[in-house]
This record gives C-alpha cells, structure tokens and sequence, in this order.
C-alpha cells in the first residue's frame, strides 16, 4: 500500500471514510516503537479502517531551554516507517496550519496532576501538549486514538481530558517497547554518545530491581496466605527449614502489604550508582504513583502503580516506567 501525505485539514476531511479511522499522534522521527503502535491501530482498524499517522513537533509543549530547536525532523524517513507499519495516511501539518493565529490564547489546563512529576520538572508543558491533542483529535476526528505508555503521565491525562470533557474517542495505551539492552525506545535516544547511553541504561536498570523486589514481596505475600498463620504450619515449615521463610512471609504480609517503600529503595540503589558513574545520571524523580492522579502512594496501598523515573544523562532527559500491581486479592 502506499501512505498518502496530507498537509492541511482539508486535505484529511476530503478523504472518504469507510470504517473505523484510528489514529497515532506522534513528533516524527519514527523509530519502532511508533511502528509499534501503528501496527496495533491497523489490527485496530482492520482491513476496512483507516490509520493516520500525525506528525507534528508542537511549540507549545517544549519550554525555555528545551530541545526545539534541535528536535529531529525526518519527514521522508518517517513516511516510509509509516507506509511500511500499516499507515493509510502521514498528516504533517505545519505551524500555522495548527495554530492559523498564532499560539492560542486559549488552552487547555493540566489541573493539578499536570504539576506533578512531568510537570514540576517542565512547568507548562502538559497545558501544551493536551491543547494540541485536542487540536489533533478535532482535526482528524477519529474513533480510536492510540498512545505510548512510556509517556504513562502523557497517557493519564489525555485519558482525563477525554473523559472529564466528553471527547467521543476511545484512548489506547500501548506497552513501551525496549531496545535490546532494556532502553525504552525514544527519539532523544540518538543524542546519547556511547558512554552516556552505558549510563542512561540505569533507568531500564532501576524499574526492573523495583519490578522484582514487587514480585519477590507479592511472592511472599501469597505463601503467607497459603496456610493459616499457625503454630503447626510453623513448625511444619521449620522442619523444612523454612523457618526464616515463613517469618518472612509473615512479616511483609502483616507490615507492608505490596511494600511500596522496598520497590523504591532496591530502584533507588541502582540510580544512586548510576550517579557516581562517568559521565554520572543526574536524577530528576523516582517516584511510585497512583495512574489515576500521579500522586505517591503509602505502604498500605493496593491497586495498579507506575514507578516511574526521569533522569539527564549530559545534555539528554530520558523518562522510563513500568505499570506494578500491590496486594492481589486475598
């Protein structure tokens, strides 16, 4: 098949529509994960849908500072990723065709979870990339929109938007896919130099410590359920030798149900190496949140969470998270 480009909103609204149209919103310089999710949203859509890929480097979401200027734009190699994932169409609209006046003095606000983590670090930065989503969803009316959930704080609150303003469109988070030696794929990815990159694996490093001290804590949790806490299960595992074990087991089960504060630390070991290395990760944030508003969670908490890190390795600012569930049913 071959991916028309389109680079005005009349060009899109004069294509007929049979189907279901799903769409990816990206910045271009497309790498797999975007193939990714272009590949989903053509399983999505079907043989009878429609995927259209945006690519749009939006001014409003990069702050003082920020990489704008040298964020990379590679429109013909981005067609071709795109045509080759499954894309109907690439809409690459320009500046002024998003913004016809200038940067809209009316926009969309983050609210309170736009301030945290993401958002203290880069004050203002979701206000502009919710207003150009609603732009974008708007200008290409879909019925199905599909995200990344490496940008799982990105992800939440376009969900909320769409929820708390009543968007007709269904959100899709797509799992964050990796690089060989554990990466997140990302665009800034290409700026790192050999030693920077040996360095910027502690964030990969870091979720997956937390990600198996959970499982190592929700392990023992499970087993302390298996069987009553009683003098003869003791006993019995005594005789095994698994007294130590069992103790254990008992102890995270009645203390510290799921053992948030366990998560954080064995993650936090790797990012504290990490910052004694040369060049040395300056870390940003790690924090264990709560999807539905990124707030931190306490030790008694059960239910889905992000562990969630951002670090600057030189001039790069890399993010990285793994989805975590603490407490599974009794």
């Amino acid at each position: 098949m071959t991916t028309t480009l389109l680079r005005t909103a009349g060009e899109l609204h004069a294509r007929a529509r049979v189907g279901r149209r799903a769409v990816v919103m990206t910045m271009g310089a497309l790498h797999e994960g975007h193939a990714t999710l272009i590949r989903t949203a053509r399983e999505i859509a079907g043989p009878d849908g429609e995927v259209v890929v945006t690519v749009f480097v939006n001014p409003l979401q990069f702050g003082a500072g920020e990489d704008l200027d040298r964020y990379p734009r590679t429109l013909d190699a981005d067609l071709k990723i795109a045509e080759d994932a499954g894309a109907d169409a690439v809409f690459a609209p320009s500046v002024d065709e998003v913004y016809p006046g200038g940067e809209p003095q009316v926009r969309i606000s983050a609210g309170p979870m736009g301030e945290r983590l993401e958002g203290a670090s880069r004050p203002g930065h979701f206000d502009g990339m919710l207003t150009v989503v609603a732009k974008l969803l708007h200008l290409t009316r879909p019925d199905i929109a599909l995200y990344g959930q490496k940008d799982a704080q990105q992800l939440a609150l376009i969900r909320r938007m769409v929820r708390d303003l009543n968007f007709g469109v269904e959100i899709v988070g797509v799992p964050t896919v990796r690089e060989d030696d554990g990466l997140a794929l990302s665009s800034r990815n290409r700026y790192l130099k050999p030693q920077e990159r040996r360095t910027a694996l502690a964030l990969s490093r870091a979720l997956f410590a937390g990600r198996d001290r959970h499982a190592a804590q929700e392990a023992l949790r499970a087993r302390a359920r298996e069987v009553p806490a009683t003098q003869a299960r003791a006993e019995a595992l005594s005789a095994l030798g698994e007294s130590r074990a069992a103790a254990d087991a008992h102890a995270v089960a009645k203390a510290l149900p799921g053992a948030p504060s366990a998560v954080r630390a064995a993650a936090r070991l790797i990012l504290d190496d990490a910052a004694r290395q040369d060049p040395p990760l300056a870390l940003d944030y790690l924090a264990l949140v709560a999807p539905s508003d990124f707030s931190d969670i306490d030790d008694d908490f059960t239910g889905e969470a992000v562990l969630a890190v951002a670090a600057r390795v030189g001039t790069t600012r890399l993010i990285d998270n793994l989805p975590l569930t603490f407490g599974a049913a009794s």
